[in-house]
């Protein structure tokens, strides 16, 4: 990596994510609680979630005290440096109130409203997923040393393993039922693995082939998609579109048009 700035974002966002990752993993209580909720009854916020945004933004402030925030949990603050955090302190919540593996902490830096570092960890895979703009996409985990990651080559539609997410909205997410259920004869298989995060990240691994979904905010895909990006996806919305909370789309270069062109034509994009 060339750019100063870069990787001392880097480590910033490595430091973040790991003390965040380590709350979480370690701090769990058995009797957690859910302390509030936002879009619908199922969409909870936890006690452990605004823990660890509260440590996250804490450790920013004292290496970075100019820059902006943007946090799932309430955080937001504008900055002078030109330089936004946005965080996820907790991606996967149901998961981790269920006692499911699948969550993550996710902390990306933008330098003048462009993504140029993310970091995902994983604390109950063991894996840490990390990007910076330019320099590729990065993993630590139960292998040996640090492993690039890169996608897996494209298959055809009728051979690709595509993940996607549900809203917490019942309307929306019946719709978004009806669209899966248009997919699933098209493609190998579908999975719902409930952390967008992980998701770009497994996309990134080669894990899966692609990943859309509808609804996401900001934090859910900042340092997820620029990881994808640095492995080799390309990530967009609607034909034309960047990734929104309209659509996002995610998937092997090959695969990526079709499955897009697909998604928009069974109204992916639509409530």
């Amino acid at each position: 990596m060339t750019d100063p700035l870069h990787a001392e974002l880097l480590d910033v966002a490595q430091e973040a994510a790991r003390r965040a990752g380590e709350l979480l993993r370690d701090g769990r209580p058995a009797d957690l609680a859910v302390t509030a909720t936002k879009s619908s009854p199922i969409d909870v916020v936890t006690e452990m979630d605004i823990a660890a945004e509260k440590l996250i933004t804490g450790l920013i402030a004292d290496r970075r005290p100019d820059d902006g925030i943007l946090g799932e949990e309430g955080a937001a603050t504008d900055g002078t440096s030109g330089v936004r955090w946005v965080i996820d302190p907790l991606d996967g919540t149901v998961n981790y109130l269920y006692g499911l593996p699948t969550w993550a902490v996710s902390v990306a830096a933008e330098q003048d409203g462009e993504t140029v570092v993310g970091v995902v960890a994983a604390p109950m895979r063991a894996e840490t997923y990390q990007a910076a703009l330019g320099a590729g996409a990065w993993a630590t985990g139960s292998w040996e040393g640090e492993r690039r990651l890169v996608c897996r080559p494209s298959p055809p539609l009728d051979q690709a393993l595509v993940s996607t997410g549900f809203n917490y909205v019942a309307k929306v997410r019946a719709h978004q039922a009806e669209v899966a259920g248009q997919l699933i004869p098209l493609v190998r298989d579908i999975r719902r693995g409930g952390s967008a995060a992980i998701d770009l990240c497994d996309l990134a691994a080669g894990r899966l082939d692609g990943y859309y979904e509808r609804g996401l905010h900001p934090w859910d895909l900042a340092a997820g998609d620029l990881i994808a990006r640095e492995a080799g996806a390309l990530t967009g919305g609607r034909p034309g579109a960047r990734p929104s909370r309209e659509l996002a789309v995610a998937a092997t270069q090959g695969l990526f048009e079709p499955l897009q062109r697909l998604l928009d034509q069974a109204g992916a994009w639509h409530d």
